[in-house]
């Protein structure tokens, strides 16, 4: 098996310099980095995870938590799609993850336990939920931490401009024509859920549109079945809306296959626009117009700065908004007065 100082032979450079790539020291040039690379790729150099630690005082492990109200977790395709960007860009630093349980062994422990407990570098935390216990505990920890999807003042977080996507919906929609605009929230104990409803309200007033009770539903937990049920009320108002932007993307396939159960058309006869741009939203019939979640991006930034509290050795509370963009595709049309 090859070692450290068969890749300072085979380089003609240091112990030192050797060991400053392998552990992502900035204080090396790119082209010896680079050299240094191409010598532990080709005599398939790994480095030892015990002596690693060791070396560096780190455990080169980073604990990851779930923590949402539908049950679904890390199977939720917006969740996943983070993890997976936050996972590669973080494997490219040499960390591993480690993925969060409320036990070990047999007894129950807080997140904030668990980590202390497996020494974990950082904690990336997904979470959806307004005022958490346990996730509040572990963000006001001495851990470096990163949250995604909520804001706050504890801990770096990174969220989606959730007001200004339910702006770019409710003005689509507008464009369009569309003045009775009905609005299929989320859980009000999630952070996204409240936050698209501020805006759909804001943008509502904005272009001096009518709020009516009747049009503004409780859809659940960002479920198919809670968008069903919601759009089941909404199809009893007695001036049934044009229109409908609902929070999230299941919540809307969820509304259009009820919309379709009685008889009615997406879009001739009810536009419908989600938020997320979930994958298998570009292959319903109709294809789902919405609001897109750069996922790519919040999964890279999550990791940049959770590994840049763990380099410099200081946690920071910073919150960074990513920006959302709107989808066209075939579920909304113009209204027609005819």
């Amino acid at each position: 098996m090859a070692t450290i100082y068969d890749i300072a032979k085979k380089t003609g450079y240091s112990i030192t310099t050797v060991s400053k790539v392998l552990n992502n020291y900035s204080d090396v040039s790119d082209k010896t980095r680079k050299k240094i690379i191409e010598a532990v790729n080709e005599v398939g150099y790994y480095p030892n995870s015990n002596a690693r630690t060791l070396t560096t005082k780190k455990s080169w492990s980073l604990g990851v938590v779930f923590v949402e109200d539908s049950g679904k977790g890390i199977e939720h395709p917006f969740f996943s799609a983070v993890i997976e960007s936050f996972k590669k860009s973080v494997e490219k630093s040499g960390y591993d993850l480690l993925f969060a349980s409320n036990r070990i062994g047999h007894e129950e422990k807080s997140y904030l336990d668990h980590f202390l407990y497996r020494g974990v570098d950082g904690v990336v935390v997904v979470c959806s939920i307004l005022n958490d216990p346990d996730v509040k505990k572990l963000v006001q920890s001495n851990i470096p931490t990163v949250v995604i999807d909520l804001d706050s003042h504890e801990s770096s977080v990174v969220y989606s401009d959730n007001y200004y996507g339910s702006e770019l919906a409710v003005d689509h929609l507008y464009s369009l024509g569309h003045r009775k605009i009905a609005h299929i929230y989320g859980d009000k104990n999630e952070f996204a859920g409240v936050q698209r409803l501020e805006g759909y309200i804001k943008a509502m007033n904005k272009h001096e549109l009518s709020l009516r009770d009747e049009y503004i539903v409780d859809g659940g937990y960002f479920s198919f079945s809670g968008g069903q049920e919601a759009m089941k009320a909404l199809l009893k108002c007695e001036d049934r809306p044009t229109a409908v932007y609902v929070a999230g993307d299941f919540m809307a396939l969820g509304a259009i296959k009820e919309i379709q159960r009685a008889d009615l058309r997406v879009p001739e006869d009810i536009s419908v626009i989600g938020f997320d741009d979930i994958q298998m939203s570009q292959y319903m019939s109709p294809a789902l117009t919405t609001i897109r979640q750069d996922t790519e991006l919040i999964g890279k930034t999550a990791a940049n700065l959770l590994i840049e509290q763990i380099n410099d050795k200081k946690k920071r509370a910073m919150s960074v908004k990513i920006p959302v963009s709107l989808i066209e595709r075939d579920s909304c049309k113009p209204l027609n007065y005819n």
